[in-house]
C-alpha cells in the first residue's frame, strides 16, 4: 500500500508530524495489522486540537499537527502512550496523581486515545513546587506519620501563599520501603495535599524479583505510570528520570541511565529551545561530596555512573537537578547546572526529627518566576524561616571549646557571619564534621532502637565559633543567596 492511500485510509492527508518520520525510519510502506500498533488521537481543551505538543511512546517522541492531531506505530515493546503536558494548562489527575499517559501494552492494530486538557484560569509563569524525597514508609505507623505530620505541614504552608497559588509536587522516589501495600497510603497522603505529585522511581520501589531490570518498574507502572517523562508548567520544561537499575540478585542496583532513556531524552529536548531552564527529577543523585568526605571511592549505588552522558544532553540548558537517596541535604553547582539532593521527608527512617546530617525531616520548596528559580528547605513542624540550628557550647565533644552551628541549606553562595555580644566578628569557622544531635541519636550498635543501623554521616554544612571567655551571647546571622536573613542567638 503506497504511503498517500495509506495516510488518506486512516483519516488524515497531510500535517501530521510523526507518521511519515515514522514511515521513513522503519521502511514500511504499509500497516501490519497483526504484529504493530497504530496509535491516533488529539491533544484537546474545550473541543479545540493544541498544537506542537510532544507525544511519545517511550521512544521516539513526535509532536501535534496543527489540528492537535497524532499519529505513528508505537514500538512493538511500548507500555504507554504519553504526552508532554504543555504549559498553561492543568495536570490532568486522578486523585492527585497525574493522568498524562494510557497503556498500550500487548496492544496491535489500530488504537485510538484524546488527552483532554482544561485550560488554566491563572498565569503559570508563576509557579511553586515541593520536593518530597525517600517518604520510605514501612509500617502503618511510618504511614500514619506522614499523613499526621509531613501532609499537615505542607498544607498549612500553602495557607501562606496567596489563594489560587499553582503548586505541584516531585515525589521524588523510595516513596515505600519495599512494602508496595503502602503505596495505597501514599497515594491517599498525596490526594490529602490537594496538590498533583509527579512521581520518580527509587530503588525500594522496584520488584526485587524481577530477572532484569526491564522489568523491575511493573508495579511502579501499574500504580504511576511511566517511569521517565516530561511536562511543562509556565516557562520550565520538567524531565522525570530512571536512575535506579536494578542488576537482578537481592536489592543490588547501580546509579545508571540506560541508552533506551538517555535517546528518549535527547529526542524528548529537541522540541525545548536552547536556554530554557530545565528541572530534572531522579532518585539517585547524580554526585555528591560524600566519597570526599568518607575519603572513599563512589559507591555504584550512591551516584550515577554515567551522569557525564546526561549532562551532555543538559549542556545547552540551565538546568536544576533535585534527587534523593542519600537522606543528608546538599547541593553542588558547576556551570550550567545546579544539583539539589534533598533531606528527607521520613527523617532518619522515621526514626526521629531529623537526618543523618541533622537536617531536619523535610522537604524542598522552589519559587519559580518566569525561567528563575529560588528555593528553601522547610523543616516539618516549624515556621518556613527555621534555618539553623546554634548547639551549647561544648555540646559537640569532638570540639568541647566550640559552638557548633548547622544550616542544613547551606551552599556557597551562603554568607554566614557571627556576633558576640553584639559586636561583629566575622564568619564563622566551617569544618567536615557530624552534627552532634545526630551523633546523640543515633550512634552507635544500639541506637535508634527502632532501626539501628542508622548512623551520624558527616556534612560540610556544619560551621564553628569559639567565643571568648566572658562572653554571654552568641549570635548567627545567615543570608541565603537570594538575600534573605535569618538569625539565631544563644546564651552562654
Amino acid at each position: 500500500m503506497k504511503r498517500r492511500n495509506f495516510l488518506r485510509n486512516i483519516g488524515f492527508t497531510g500535517g501530521i508530524f510523526a507518521l511519515p518520520s515514522v514511515m521513513a525510519e522503519t521502511g514500511n510502506t504499509g500497516f501490519e495489522k497483526e504484529n504493530q500498533l497504530l496509535v491516533k488521537g488529539k491533544v484537546i481543551s474545550n473541543g479545540k486540537g493544541i498544537p506542537g505538543v510532544s507525544v511519545t511512546d517511550g521512544i521516539r517522541v513526535y509532536q501535534t499537527n496543527k489540528n492537535g492531531e497524532y499519529a505513528f506505530l508505537a514500538n512493538e515493546n511500548a507500555d504507554f502512550v504519553y504526552m508532554s503536558t504543555p504549559a498553561g494548562y492543568a495536570f490532568t489527575h486522578q486523585n492527585h496523581i497525574p493522568q498524562f499517559f494510557v497503556p498500550v501494552k500487548g496492544k496491535r492494530g489500530t488504537f485510538s486515545h484524546d488527552f483532554v486538557l482544561e485550560k488554566l484560569s491563572v498565569d503559570d509563569q508563576q509557579h511553586n513546587f515541593v520536593v518530597w524525597a525517600d517518604t520510605q514508609m514501612i509500617s502503618a505507623d511510618d504511614c500514619a506519620q506522614l499523613k499526621a505530620t509531613t501532609v499537615l505541614d505542607f498544607k498549612n504552608l500553602m495557607q501562606q501563599y496567596p489563594a489560587n497559588t499553582l503548586f505541584h509536587g516531585i515525589g521524588c522516589g523510595d516513596l515505600v520501603w519495599d512494602k508496595f501495600e503502602f503505596f495505597k497510603d501514599y497515594k491517599e497522603a498525596i490526594d490529602m495535599t490537594g496538590v498533583p505529585f509527579f512521581n520518580v522511581i527509587g530503588n525500594h520501589d522496584m520488584d526485587l524479583n524481577s530477572r532484569t531490570d526491564d522489568y523491575s518498574a511493573e508495579t511502579f507502572k501499574e500504580q504511576f505510570g511511566p517511569t521517565y517523562y516530561s511536562f511543562n508548567r509556565g516557562s520550565i520544561h520538567y524531565v522525570v528520570l530512571d536512575d535506579v537499575f536494578f542488576i537482578g540478585t537481592a536489592k543490588k542496583y547501580i546509579g545508571y541511565f540506560t541508552e533506551t532513556q538517555l535517546a528518549w531524552l535527547e529526542r524528548d529536548l529537541q522540541f525545548v529551545a536552547p536556554g530554557t531552564t530545565v528541572v530534572v527529577n531522579l532518585h539517585i543523585p547524580t554526585f555528591t561530596g560524600a566519597p570526599k568526605r568518607n575519603k572513599k571511592e563512589e559507591d555504584f549505588g550512591g551516584t550515577v555512573s554515567n551522569r557525564k552522558k546526561l549532562y551532555a544532553l543538559l549542556a545547552p540548558y540551565k538546568v536544576h537537578i533535585m534527587s534523593g537517596h542519600t537522606h543528608f541535604n546538599e547541593s553542588w553547582e558547576q556551570d550550567n547546572m545546579m544539583e539539589h539532593n534533598h533531606g528527607t521527608v521520613c527523617g532518619a527512617w522515621w526514626t526521629g526529627p531529623i537526618c543523618g546530617d541533622g537536617t531536619p525531616r523535610g522537604y524542598g520548596v522552589y519559587e519559580v518566576n518566569g525561567s528563575d528559580i529560588s528555593w528553601y528547605y522547610k523543616s516539618t513542624d516549624k515556621d518556613k524561616d527555621h534555618q539553623l540550628r546554634i548547639y551549647p557550647k561544648g555540646y559537640d565533644k569532638n570540639n568541647p571549646e566550640e559552638i557548633a552551628v548547622n544550616i542544613w541549606n547551606w551552599d556557597t553562595k551562603w554568607k554566614i557571619e557571627w556576633l558576640e555580644d553584639g559586636v561583629f566578628k566575622g564568619a564563622p569557622t566551617q569544618k567536615v564534621a557530624k552534627d552532634p544531635w545526630a551523633v546523640e541519636l543515633y550512634e552507635g550498635p544500639a541506637l535508634p532502637q527502632k532501626h539501628k543501623f542508622v548512623e551520624p554521616t558527616l556534612t560540610e554544612h556544619l560551621f564553628f565559633i569559639k567565643p571568648s571567655s566572658g562572653a554571654k551571647k552568641i549570635t548567627v546571622r545567615a543570608t541565603d543567596r537570594f538575600g534573605k536573613t535569618f538569625e539565631e542567638s544563644i546564651s552562654l
